[in-house]
């Protein structure tokens, strides 16, 4: 099966964008692979009464023949394109208009693919503005705090779902990827198969058998928060909200990392998410993600379990009675709460994480759900 990986990379406004997009096509040629074929697409803004595209036309009037009017339920959007057709335009053109956005062009976004037939098929999932193929993505746009850049590599790996992991990119598309700078984290990418789905998941028996687990376990969740155990008996979220308005916990991360990681998880975040996760031998990805309010200081639990083409999620409570957001309170309330909540994942996992492994099976080594 083909698997699709996405890999972003650093990017910084500081660097101009033609500037950018010439490092690109250079780690292409030098990699072996000959001129990239590029798809680009520059969208007009509709809060600003100058039309970059207008701009393009009266500069580069052969760049007429990709403009294209597209349809949404507030109007329609003009745009120069060759997404859809892949109709080369000169490099030298696109160029100059790279080097003048935003101050000539100020394109509410405008995009750069490359690609090389090295790097795979087209696959069903990928950016629509590369025409669905893997390759080199730069974007920019407009936002309110300022441009926005980003700069990523989609590739494509063949493999079977007995493989313990991926096979590596080819050496040219690897040297490509090296030559773009600092990589974030490679994850996978989910693609839809042609006959419906997604390429990598489970059988739809299997899929139903999940949805009744999770089914079940929602309609009995306090059922579940009582055999949990809870160890502290917290009151309800609106008798302490306004308690709560200003009161700080520090930092948070503390407390979760001691209560949840002899139980396995490690933990991720810290800026008003917080994922914790571990792996079953069936590799499935087991996870508590909370979110802990960057403005309302109060935490959400839900607990999931992903796997191959699946993702059974729960929310959980915080104390016997508080469902949804709770107030986070002082350093004193927010271990209380990371006590109560391993209480919950500890009896979730002896109870509902086996039920979902069963009912779901195992997923491939190699499988890791969507950041």
């Amino acid at each position: 099966m083909r698997i699709a990986l996405h890999t972003p990379f650093a990017a910084s406004r500081k660097e101009p964008l033609v500037e950018m997009m010439e490092r690109v096509r250079k780690a292409f040629v030098d990699a072996g692979l000959g001129e990239p074929a590029i798809r680009f697409t520059m969208t007009d803004t509709a809060m600003s009464s100058v039309s970059a595209i207008d701009r393009v036309l009266k500069r580069h009037p052969e760049m007429g023949r990709f403009v294209t009017e597209v349809k949404h339920p507030t109007g329609s959007m003009r745009m120069i394109s060759n997404g859809e057709s892949g109709e080369a335009a000169e490099y030298s053109i696109l160029s100059q208009i790279a080097a003048g956005v935003p101050r000539s062009y100020p394109f509410n976004g405008i995009s750069f693919h490359f690609y090389a037939a090295a790097f795979g098929e087209r696959l069903v999932g990928l950016p629509a503005m590369g025409h669905s193929l893997p390759g080199v993505l730069i974007t920019d746009s407009w936002w309110v705090s300022g441009r926005q850049r980003s700069l990523s590599v989609y590739t494509v790996v063949e493999a079977e779902g007995t493989d313990k992991k991926l096979p590596p990119n080819p050496a040219n598309v690897d040297a490509v990827i090296k030559a773009l700078g600092k990589a974030k984290k490679t994850v996978q990418v989910p693609i839809l198969a042609p006959g419906g789905g997604l390429t990598v998941s489970i059988p739809p028996a299997n899929l139903e058998a999940v949805k009744a687990v999770v089914t079940d376990y929602r309609a009995r969740i306090k059922e579940v928060v009582a055999a949990a155990g809870l160890p502290h008996k917290l009151p309800p979220a609106a008798e302490i909200r306004m308690q709560s308005l200003g009161v700080t916990a520090g930092p948070r991360k503390p407390a979760l990392v001691t209560a949840f990681k002899p139980m396995g998880y490690d933990c991720v975040g810290g800026s008003g998410v917080f994922h914790l996760r571990r792996r079953t031998e069936g590799n499935l990805t087991v996870e508590l993600y909370l979110d802990v309010g960057t403005w309302s200081h109060s935490v959400t639990a839900i607990f999931l379990v992903h796997g191959a083409g699946f993702r059974a999620s729960l929310g959980i409570p915080v104390t016997v009675d508080g469902f949804g957001q709770y107030p986070i309170g002082d350093t004193e309330q927010w271990q209380k709460i990371v006590e109560n909540l391993a209480a919950m994942v500890e009896e979730l996992d002896r109870s509902f994480v086996p039920a979902i492994e069963s009912a779901a099976g195992p997923s491939p080594a190699w499988y890791q759900p969507p950041a």
